[in-house]
């Protein structure tokens, strides 16, 4: 086929909102479209069951979550006041399961995402595990993120959620995890714009040399050692019921806010005040990146806005001048950074988070050795 030389010199997907300025390896097929559309389509097409097979499987696991009576609960979700959590607690309550809903509080939270989770309490009855983080040890981890000049500062509140969902999983002797990622709304992510939230030698190597943290004393570890004893005795098993349903987010926007009177915080994950800060003003300053155009871009795919609609929703600004500027003095002044750190941190080099050591390095060894074992009594 005959490519027309705008298709050789397009920087810009003609199906979804990404550029070469987003990633510059990103490439287009003989019709404009990116890769991470083309992805986007071989997943759905040959890696998603039709609707009425899901439909039918998410039957029968929902019937094995509720045969196992091995502990008082069903199963165990992490809830942060947001969209995805919060349908998955309702779709929890409606199906007449029984889980324990954890929360995790890093000193973040909006006054709006405690009352979402409070609402959704009062409502469905479900017992639910708040874990408060010691802000001085996190902060201190927080700002070591921040000196490090890494992309993915938000590494740190996955992987302590993650952890606690670990440790109480065993604790209640609970075998199924329900999570909130979907393909719908979160397939698309161009390369390099996050990083593994489970490795916790970056973590602990990064708090190091920036933060001159060499102990953590209360922070949740998910460390390549837990990992194994999880994966081995624990099994736990994740279940992404979003991916089994046939998810639409304004639909599942207008169940909760029905059901759980839940109020939107306008963005994806603005139910925290770092995160919102640092999806709306550090990524897109420091970094180059607008992470709404991955979002947006998921839910074109998905078919449930058109590129138009995206392109208006990218033309909005992300903070307001004077919400920005309040923002950024609480956010600075919790921190205990003055104008001038943080000017300089965001002035500094952008480091990878391969620059640090990392848990692949134990994986490889672990892979190897098994290797050699399987040959030996092979």
């Amino acid at each position: 086929m005959k490519i027309s030389n705008d298709l050789y010199n397009r920087t810009e997907c003609i199906r979804c909102v990404l550029t070469i300025n987003d990633d510059p390896t990103i490439e287009f097929d003989e019709h404009g479209v990116c890769n991470y559309c083309n992805n986007f389509d071989n997943i759905m097409d040959n890696q998603v069951a039709p609707y009425g097979e899901r439909m039918q499987n998410l039957k029968a696991k929902l019937s094995e979550i509720k045969r196992n009576k091995k502990s008082k609960y069903d199963c165990i979700l992490g809830v942060s006041g947001g969209v995805d959590s919060t349908y998955l607690a309702y779709w929890a309550w409606k199906n007449e399961l029984n889980p324990l809903l954890v929360h995790m509080d890093n000193g973040w939270n909006s006054e709006l995402a405690v009352k979402n989770i409070d609402n959704i309490i009062n409502y469905t009855n479900f017992d639910l595990h708040t874990h408060v983080l010691d802000w001085e040890e996190f902060k201190q981890l927080q700002i070591a993120y921040l000196k490090a000049s890494v992309i993915d500062i938000e590494v740190l509140t996955d992987h302590a959620i993650s952890a606690i969902i670990h440790d109480l999983a065993q604790k209640y002797n609970i075998n199924y995890v329900l999570t909130g990622w979907n393909n719908a709304t979160e397939l698309i992510m161009p390369k390099g714009w996050t990083y593994d939230k489970t490795d916790f030698l970056n973590i602990k190597d990064i708090a190091k040399q920036y933060g001159q943290i060499t102990s953590f004393k209360t922070f949740p570890k998910l460390t390549f050692w837990k990992k194994l004893y999880y994966h081995f005795i624990l099994k736990l098993e994740r279940v992404d019921v979003l991916n089994y349903l046939d998810y639409n987010k304004e639909d599942a926007k207008s169940a909760i806010i029905e059901q759980f009177n839940w109020k939107d915080y306008g963005g994806k994950h603005y139910e925290s005040l770092f995160t919102k800060f640092y999806q709306a003003y550090i990524l897109p300053t420091k970094f180059g990146i607008d992470k709404r155009k991955a979002h947006l871009s998921s839910l074109i795919c998905s078919g449930q806005i058109t590129k138009t609609k995206a392109k208006n929703e990218l033309a909005k600004d992300l903070y307001k001048r004077e919400e920005l500027e309040e923002e950024m003095e609480y956010i600075l002044k919790k921190l205990r950074l003055s104008n001038d750190e943080f000017e300089a941190i965001m002035k500094k080099d952008i480091k990878s988070h391969k620059e640090f050591d990392t848990d692949q390095r134990l994986w490889n060894r672990y892979f190897s050795l098994t290797s050699s074992i399987k040959r030996i009594f092979k």
